[in-house]
């Protein structure tokens, strides 16, 4: 099947149409959700090899005429529903052909542009039924916002009793239903403002006296909603105590020695109520590396217990032993022994600090 040229030329030109023409269309939101319905007429050409029916497999090209209704869902993608009916020519007989053909399509509206894509599927009905698919091209020439004139060319491929070629160009108008877009409402006169009020905010710090909870903030500080400033508040390490405790062999249960040196770090505590403290347990290297480490253990725990006698929370006490891992004077000598038998203490406060401008 040959498509004639003045098909070709016209489906060519669509894409190439006048900006002026696109000027005059109402824009894609306009369109959204807007009903349309079409008259058309159309020239049609068959491929006369279909091989299915001598009735089908001999007709010619011919003209139809048609109506169509559709729907744009959004800015870009519309669906409509199809019918024509066709006259065509016979290769055998001497009075025409006619038949009817049905269909639905998908169209996909180009942005910024008149040109539309369209696929679908079509039923035809002449002496015999069939099937095809078709996909095709469109350009919309809008006169008004309502009105616009149309052309469009479409490829149909058999999808029953054989795969087939035939082709159509069909001219038509299409009107816009759909009541516009109600205008936006004209805004009311504003009244003249009224004189700002004199406010006095003596420190300088955003807020009013008015409202002010914390007269007299420091220059440069950031202050909350009521005037009063913004700390931040982080853990810093306020010291690290090393507690001379001595226990007996094999043994952690602390002396009265010791137990003098945890109320100085109980009292030290109390002197910082957001502290916490880590004790750290340690061993001499004698005997046995994990005999040592439960060793460092239990006393570490016992400190912990001792502190909490003394009235810390025990939310801000963690121990822990590390045996003879972490030595302070290395080697096996007997003053090597004395000093890494020991208890450390580490505290760390939580510190509040204001927010700078």
């Amino acid at each position: 099947m040959k498509l004639k040229a003045t098909a070709i030329a016209v489906l060519a030109a669509l894409p190439l149409l006048s900006a002026q023409a696109f000027a005059n269309a109402p824009s894609a939101k306009d369109l959204e959700k807007k009903v349309f319905g079409s008259l058309f007429g159309e020239s049609y050409w068959t491929d006369n090899r279909k091989g299915q029916s001598a009735a089908w497999d001999n007709v010619d090209n011919g003209w139809g005429v048609g109506v169509e209704i559709g729907y744009r869902l959004n800015e870009t993608w519309g669906v409509r529903a199809e019918y024509a009916r066709q006259s065509l020519d016979s290769l055998t007989q001497s009075s025409r052909v006619t038949g009817d053909r049905f269909g639905v399509d998908a169209m996909y509206h180009i942005p910024n542009s008149n040109v539309y894509l369209v696929g679908g599927w079509k039923h035809f009905e002449h002496n015999i039924a069939f099937d095809a698919l078709n996909v095709g091209v469109g350009y919309r020439y809008f006169i008004n916002e309502s009105v616009a004139l149309f052309a469009e060319g479409n490829r149909f491929r058999g999808i029953s009793r054989g795969q087939w070629n035939d082709a159509s160009i069909k001219f038509g108008a299409s009107w816009i239903f759909g009541a516009a877009a109600a205008p936006a409402p004209t805004p009311a006169p504003q009244p003249e403002p009224a004189p700002a009020p004199v406010v006095v905010d003596s420190d300088g710090d955003g807020v009013p006296d008015s409202r002010d909870k914390c007269p007299n903030t420091p220059a440069g500080q950031k202050v909350d909603a009521d005037g009063c400033t913004i700390y931040t508040e982080k853990m810093d390490r306020v010291g690290d105590v090393d507690i001379e405790v001595r226990f007996a062999f094999d043994s952690a249960t602390v002396s009265p020695e010791g137990r003098t040196e945890v109320n100085k770090l109980a009292a030290f505590m109390k002197r910082f109520p957001e502290s916490v403290v880590f004790i750290e347990g340690h061993a001499s290297n004698i005997g046995k590396p994990e005999y040592n480490m439960r060793l460092s253990e239990r006393r570490a725990k016992a400190i912990a217990d001792l502190l909490v006698a003394q009235g810390i929370e025990s939310s801000r006490i963690t121990s822990k032993g590390f045996g003879v891992t972490q030595p302070r004077v290395p080697g096996n000598s007997r003053e090597a022994h004395a000093a890494n038998q020991r208890i450390e203490a580490k505290v760390t406060a939580k510190i509040k600090e204001p927010v700078m401008r």
